[in-house]
């Protein structure tokens, strides 16, 4: 009887040893390349080298080593067809049963730092695996394909239940096998296309959208009990919330995600353009911001953010920028938020948070300042891109229109304000105020298709705070009647991108009722 051959090859040589002692125990026959060949031949098993099975060297580096006749028609032949079994014999190939393949690591040395040379990147572009690979998965009724550590294990047991028989390998098995292997290659492609696309265009946006992830983890549910939903990590090294920690409480919910996505992207915002002695405190509500504060004191910053709308912050998600001190989680006390995620958390202030069930807590073990991406949108019959950050305003040309004037406590305020109020659904109005150790909003008015009615709201929720505050504008006013609006509410200051064909008659309202204003020349929607 023949003996089975394996040919394994990979990078990752995780549990390669137990795969193969396995394999060796149930009658196979073991054939490798390299460093896998010296790993299992270090262990004590038996290996026939690919050059033997080819009768050629490995040539150009290990670049041509399995891209031979010898190797790919002992994977495709397919068992059933005569002619296959005819032509394989004749030209004394033999069969190659299963394949194990894990690829060179081109993401992890893509979004390495320092970054990688072109030249040592362009050598992590794997060809002979993805090519066996693919063939393994096309033929998978003859030939089982592992690409994963975490098969090993599987393949094992059903293998030994089998007694070494390949053949005894059960359709679904090997479905979802081969499923797999061409889930890994097209998302290794993926990454390769995007990188090369970065570093060798010119264009600012990709010419062409290529999406890749890690599998997915099945979440509750979607928006509404009747939706089904996912959360899929982008490919390779995991980051942004794919990188957070659960410390406690239930599995996160697709709307906890997007809440989470919101107070991280603000957080980010705020690291990468105020100060950074400060601590940032973000609640958000339905992906808005509700309130939020940076303070020298954590226990403000959380006050004070709480402060600019109790009401919305029921059931809210909250973000700090910095680690989360005992004092804080005490001041939150029992107060009812959904999620929590913050670079770290005192231990205290773990225990004192866990006290209530179900409050999902995450660490992110640092808060990046944000910087230029490319976002993708999905949209009906197509994607949609753009590149996405914290505002990016030029505030020495930024400047004051108005009789009344500034300093630069209210350049610092605007700073703040305009950080805000970019990560608030539009038209979005934001009011904001300042104290000796901080800056805080008042009032957030978010996602109305009228712009005065978005100051009417965060006037509202304002109250009597209102007086003395800066108004953020995410846009510019086409008439004054905000400004009038804003002076009966007692807004001292206003920062907008200007631009209106009105800009005459709203700087005219602001120096009849005293206000001052600054103008941008940056539009900050948000849809």
């Amino acid at each position: 009887m023949v003996r089975p051959r394996a040919l394994l090859s990979v990078w990752d040589k995780q549990g390669i040893e137990t795969l193969g002692k396995a394999l060796a125990s149930m009658g196979w026959e073991l054939i490798s390349t390299g460093g896998t060949s010296k790993t299992l031949r270090d262990s004590g098993l038996e290996v026939t080298d690919v050059s033997e099975v080819t009768n050629h060297p490995e040539i150009f580096d290990g670049r041509v080593k399995t891209l031979h006749p010898a190797i790919h028609s002992g994977i495709l032949a397919r068992r059933e067809n005569d002619d296959d079994m005819t032509s394989i014999s004749d030209l004394g190939y033999g069969l190659v049963d299963l394949v194990c393949v894990n690829l060179y690591p081109f993401q992890s040395t893509a979004t390495r730092e320092p970054p990688a040379s072109d030249p040592e990147l362009i050598e992590m572009i794997d060809i002979g695996g993805p090519t066996m690979v693919r063939s393994a998965a096309k033929n998978h009724n003859d030939v089982i394909v592992l690409t994963s550590p975490d098969q090993y294990n599987l393949a094992i047991g059903l293998l030994e239940s089998s007694g070494g028989d390949p053949s005894g390998l059960d359709q679904n098995a090997r479905r979802l096998l081969a499923k797999d292997a061409f889930r890994l290659t097209a998302s290794y492609d993926a990454a390769v296309s995007n990188e090369l696309e970065r570093r060798f265009s010119d264009a600012r946006l990709p010419s062409r959208v290529s999406i890749a992830s890690e599998s997915g983890t099945s979440l509750r549910y979607g928006e509404n009990p009747h939706q089904q939903a996912s959360f899929y990590p982008n490919i390779g090294e995991a980051k942004g919330l794919a990188a957070a920690k659960q410390l406690s409480g239930k599995p996160l919910s697709f709307n906890n995600y997007l809440d989470l996505d919101g107070a991280l992207r603000l957080a980010r915002s705020m690291v990468a353009n105020c100060p950074n002695d400060h601590h940032g405190c973000i609640i958000v509500k339905h992906t808005n911001p509700c309130g939020a504060a940076l303070d020298q004191n954590q226990v403000h910053a959380w006050e004070m953010a709480l402060a600019s709308d109790p009401e919305s912050a029921f059931g809210c998600v909250i973000a700090f920028t910095k680690t989360v001190e005992a004092q804080t989680a005490k001041a939150i006390g029992e107060h009812f938020f959904e999620c929590i995620i913050a670079p770290d958390f005192e231990k205290g202030a773990i225990e004192i948070l866990s006290s209530k069930s179900n409050r999902r807590i995450l660490s992110l073990g640092q808060i990046e300042p944000r910087k230029d991406e490319d976002r993708l949108r999905q949209i009906d019959g197509g994607w949609l891109s753009q590149s996405q950050g914290p505002p990016s305003i030029d505030w020495n040309q930024a400047k004051c229109v108005t009789s009344t004037g500034t300093n630069d406590r209210d350049l610092a305020l605007a700073v703040f304000g305009n950080t805000v109020v970019s990560e608030v659904k539009s038209n979005a109005i934001v009011l904001v105020s300042s104290s000796e150790s901080g800056f805080y909003t008042v009032g957030v008015g978010p996602g109305q298709t009228s712009r005065v009615e978005a100051l009417r709201i965060a006037s509202r929720r304002a109250g009597e705070r209102a007086t003395g505050s800066m108004l953020a504008s995410d846009a510019f006013f086409p008439f004054r009647d905000s400004i009038d609006e804003a002076n009966r509410i007692g807004v001292t200051r206003i920062v907008q991108p200007g631009g209106s064909v009105r800009d005459n008659d709203v700087i005219e309202a602001a120096n009849e009722h005293g206000i001052a204003m600054i103008f941008t020349a940056t539009r900050q929607f948000l849809h």
